[in-house]
């Protein structure tokens, strides 16, 4: 069993909810008036057995139908579908069997039980009549309990060969042919598991879940005859907890006194650590049961259901696990649960270990808890030898935290104190919702666990930070009891509202809880919102409330007073004038609107003061601005140094698709990778952090530090290159002289660390799952010391919503006559609004060599747009940017700044290979640009210079014309496509 071995339990997580699957809902009861009335106590059994569920945490109790002979039966089953037949013969026992024959052969699906009072006299009856149509008779004594294991032997029976054979649900088979004996032993058996499975079912991590694992409960099986009994051990051995057997019954149609033994014998020599109980009314087969080692209890006895039951709990698993030293049979440890398992597994002695895992114990014990993946890996694994002990401690270590961290992926477990630990992922606090941002973490984690290679991608971890979300029910009681709402509601500014927010109380009951948290994660701790609009799939509200961190300081109740300020800040931003008038905006009601808070832990390392991660980024399913071989589809990501509050606020991040992750433009040539990337980066100050109060600005405690002095420290490894001045080359290295230049190269093109896979699969597998595009948030830390391997943590995933995405198709596919532009290779999305202005370069008056006149007179046309903010479409010939003015017009950024669109279009005697916007690439997709290539002369695209012609121009000069319309012009851009529009106008003059 190797590492690579352990992380293959991820594939065989149980799906509780995939079990015990057929059930029985409906109940026909036939039988007399009076048999009914004196069965049900006055009409009382569907009542009873409803009580009975709730008591034991069972769901779907049956209803019962009574009908009072068979023929009533017959008549109701043509009409109604039944799920189980309970039969009660009155007088005439040959009218029920006959009956159920003719019930049978209609519907030979449906199972029927006799259920008769006993005495000699009807068994001497009994013995005489065909049975061929019943599935059981049992012996009605009055218990309704008897009702509740009919109905689970049978649900057991139904669901056999899917929960046994395909997910390991354990069997512990019943082998007697007494009917008066086995319809007492069985509600006492059944009364005993579901009784065990409602305790280990609080090892669940809601409740939700505890009843899924109800489910997972040992089946129990019934054989009446040897031949029955050996079949169904054939069927689901592998998966048999234990046997409880009579010792005489019939075998080979005979009546044997020694059948059991015959029996136990049989299963020895297949399975010789299978437990066995031995149950007889003869004294003398005590010894014989000893000899193969089974354990004996005498039918006789007055306390038989208190001896069985101690026995199933001793021999079959249940209840603690106690370690005994093999020599003595002395009592060494006792095991109450996995967490206490896991945490004395070096205390067990080796001798003791040996003894026990060759016996299966350690695996039953596991097994009787529903632990299937753990239990069947322990089984499958064979410990001979003493000096094998100390890497099956660890092995067996190893699979416990496998296993405990598998099982609280995926599930929002409810925040207790005292199961809160290390392994804990995603945990509540109270009852409401989780929020936006909330869910999506919880989504996020459930897909991580359905894809096993996020334990392993390529040597990196793919999870999400340790999390707790602090319910929106926590938030309303807060604004209740501080009586806050009139605050919040008001016009006051910003810091006043804060300033009332900070004076009030949280509810008490949190500080225990947070204690604890403070127990398991010595990180830093960032806070931040999840209201219930945020990432909604209908509209964009990321970004809009707070998102506060706090370092981590040894001192709890200095750590309270950081968490609980920075819990009421979140709250405080919700009712902030940007978040009203977004509200507004958006036409939601700011009073409609509830927060939730994830308290989760910052991913990051400690570098000096300053705490981050190696990168943040964010990375969306669609690339608006693919680049050469790109397509759409690909998607694109933005990756940055440090804390992703870098990106957000517009910072340079680096920029590249991750199927085509070894093509990054920004670090094609020397003189863009100097310009166009990062020189500084947000950490979080370890020091201002305690020392200073919260403040409006979410980033009162975010420091700036230079990539330059911190990629001194050795920390920013295989993210930064060097600049060699000499040789004017940037080496793939942070050895040297020389600038650090933020490229990301050893990871991108080097492949030290699989950022682009992994991206990849976050965006695809998110966008499958969630069934549309999708935007993605995450952050990395890489171990620099172990070759550039570490763990990625996925932080967010919302859909893409962006209002202006929605192109009218229709005007995308207008005829050539009504369209001023059109490009078949347009990058950008959406439509252009509120641009009413074209300016473009006279085509009949160009020559390559006034390229350096143009560009100055449209740095002066530009700055005039920018006085007045106006944008405007920008057309011209060649490259737009190009410092080599033979290609085209060398404008820099500053110069077309306001272009809403720019337009590269080819002529005929000046065809140059379009730059696809290269040269401000990075603005462009900032600001949202629209870039569109054009080569009219080749049929690539329209271009209607003659109808700009012939309108009136409001500017015109020998090289430029500028003409504007009374209306905003249509712009449409359809980015998956590639294709653009400008439509022209119905006014043919300028005004």
């Amino acid at each position: 069993m190797n590492e690579e071995s352990v992380s293959q339990l991820y594939l065989k997580d149980t799906a509780f909810q995939d079990l015990m699957q057929r059930r029985i809902f409906n109940v026909l009861l036939v039988a007399s008036p009076y048999d009914a009335f004196m069965m049900e106590e006055d009409g009382r059994v569907e009542e009873q057995l409803y009580f009975e569920y709730v008591a034991l945490n069972l769901s779907s109790p049956p209803r019962v139908t009574r009908v009072s002979r068979p023929s009533e039966a017959l008549d109701l089953l043509a009409v109604k579908r039944f799920d189980l037949i309970i039969m009660m013969p009155g007088i005439d026992l040959s009218e029920t069997f006959v009956g159920a024959k003719e019930i049978k052969s209609r519907y030979p699906d449906v199972p029927i039980i006799v259920l008769t009072p006993f005495s000699k006299e009807v068994s001497r009856r009994l013995a005489k009549e065909d049975l061929t149509a019943v599935d059981y008779v049992f012996s009605w004594l009055g218990n309704v309990d008897l009702l509740l294991a009919i109905i689970k032997l049978l649900e057991d029976k139904m669901n056999a060969d899917n929960d046994i054979n395909e997910v390991g649900v354990q069997l512990i088979l019943l082998v007697e042919d007494s009917v008066r004996f086995y319809s007492s032993v069985l509600p006492t058996l059944y009364k005993f598991l579901l009784k065990q499975s409602l305790i280990f079912s609080t090892e669940a991590l809601n409740e939700h879940e505890q009843m899924l694992r109800m489910r997972g409960r040992p089946k129990v099986m019934l054989a009446r005859d040897y031949e029955e009994a050996v079949a169904l051990y054939e069927r689901y051995g592998k998966n048999m907890l234990g046997v409880i057997s009579d010792v005489s019954f019939k075998r080979e149609g005979v009546k044997d006194s020694k059948a059991g033994i015959k029996l136990a014998k049989y299963l020895r020599e297949r399975d010789p650590y299978l437990p066995i109980i031995m149950e007889s009314s003869e004294e003398e087969n005590a010894p014989l049961v000893k000899e193969f080692g089974g354990a004996f209890i005498d039918k006789n006895s007055k306390k038989f259901p208190v001896d069985l039951g101690n026995t199933i709990m001793k021999d079959f698993g249940f209840g603690d696990f106690i370690i005994r030293d093999p020599e003595t049979g002395e009592e060494l440890l006792r095991i109450h649960d996995l967490k206490d398992l896991q945490r004395h597994i070096f205390d067990i002695p080796a001798k003791s270990l040996l003894y026990h895992a060759s016996f299966n114990d350690i695996s039953r014990w596991l097994y009787s808890r529903a632990m299937f993946p753990i239990a069947e890996v322990i089984k499958n694994h064979r410990f001979r030898n003493i000096e094998e002990a100390p890497a099956v401690r660890q092995l067996f270590f190893d699979l416990i935290v496998k296993y405990r961290k598998m099982k609280n992926r995926g599930v929002v477990a409810v925040f207790r104190k005292d199961r809160f630990d290390h392994y804990s992922n995603f945990a509540r606090i109270g009852q409401g919702s989780l929020g936006g941002k909330g869910r999506g973490l919880a989504f996020i984690d459930s897909i991580i666990k359905k894809n096993p290679i996020c334990d392993n991608y390529d040597g990196v971890t793919l999870t999400i930070p340790r999390t707790v979300v602090i319910c929106t029910d926590i938030f309303d009681e807060f604004m209740e009891t501080n009586n806050l709402y009139p605050v919040a509601l008001s016009d006051i500014p910003d810091e006043k509202i804060l300033k009332y927010f900070l004076q009030a109380r949280l509810p008490e009951r949190l500080i225990e809880d947070f204690f604890a948290l403070f127990e398991v994660v010595d990180k830093p701790l960032a806070i931040r919102s999840s209201s219930l609009l945020e990432d909604s799939h209908y509209q964009p509200f990321a970004g809009i409330y707070s998102t506060y961190m706090i370092p981590h300081v040894d001192d709890r109740y200095e750590m309270l007073a950081m968490l609980g300020d920075a819990i009421k800040s979140v709250y405080a931003s919700v009712f902030y004038a940007d978040s009203k008038a977004y509200m507004t905006a958006t036409s939601n009601v700011i009073d409609q609107e509830k927060m939730a808070v994830i308290i989760q832990e910052v991913v990051g390392k400690q570098v000096g003061d300053y705490y981050f991660p190696s990168f943040s980024g964010v990375g969306r399913s669609l690339n608006y601005y693919p680049i050469n071989d790109e397509i759409p589809e690909d998607g694109v990501t933005e990756v940055a140094v440090g804390l992703g509050k870098y990106i957000v606020d517009g910072g340079l991040s680096l920029r590249f698709s991750p199927r085509h992750a070894d093509k990054v433009l920004q670090t094609s040539t020397l003189d863009l990778a100097l310009r166009d990337t990062q020189t500084k980066f947000y950490a979080l100050d370890m020091k201002r952090g305690v020392e200073a109060d919260f403040k409006v600005d979410d980033g009162f405690n975010i420091a700036k530090p230079r990539i330059q002095d911190v990629a001194q420290t050795g920390a920013l490894r295989y993210m930064v290159s060097t600049y060699d001045f000499r040789d004017q080359v940037i080496r793939d290295s942070d050895f040297g002289e020389g600038r650090r230049v933020v490229t990301f190269a050893n990871i991108l093109q080097h492949k030290v660390f699989p950022l682009a896979e992994i991206v990849d699969f976050m965006l695809t597998k998110g966008q499958e799952e969630m069934g549309r595009p999708v935007e993605i948030e995450f952050a990395g830390v890489l171990d620099v010391d172990a070759r550039g391997k570490g763990s990625l943590y996925w932080l967010q995933i919302r859909p893409i919503v962006e209002r202006k995405d929605i192109v009218d198709e229709s005007i995308l596919g207008l005829p050539d006559e009504k369209v001023l532009l059109r490009s078949n290779t347009a990058l950008g999305h959406g439509n252009i609004d509120n641009v009413d202005t074209v300016v473009y370069v006279r085509p009949e008056n160009f020559s390559s060599s006034n390229n350096s006149l143009i560009a100055r007179e449209i740095e002066k046309i530009n700055r005039n747009f920018t006085e007045r903010n106006e944008g405007y479409v920008l057309i011209g010939p060649g490259r737009w940017g190009s410092s080599d003015t033979a290609l085209g017009i060398p404008v820099k950024w500053p110069h077309i700044s306001s272009a809403r669109l720019i337009v590269e279009s080819s002529l005929k005697n000046y065809r140059i290979e379009p730059s696809q916007g290269t040269h401000f690439f990075q603005n462009l997709t900032s600001f949202g640009v629209g870039y569109f290539t054009i080569d009219p002369s080749s049929n690539d695209g329209i271009y209607d210079v003659d109808f700009l012609n012939g309108c009136d121009a409001v500017y015109e000069s020998d090289f430029i014309r500028i003409v504007k319309f009374p209306a905003p012009l249509t712009i449409g851009i359809n980015g998956r496509k590639g294709s653009g529009v400008v439509v022209k106008p119905e006014v043919n003059t300028s005004i």
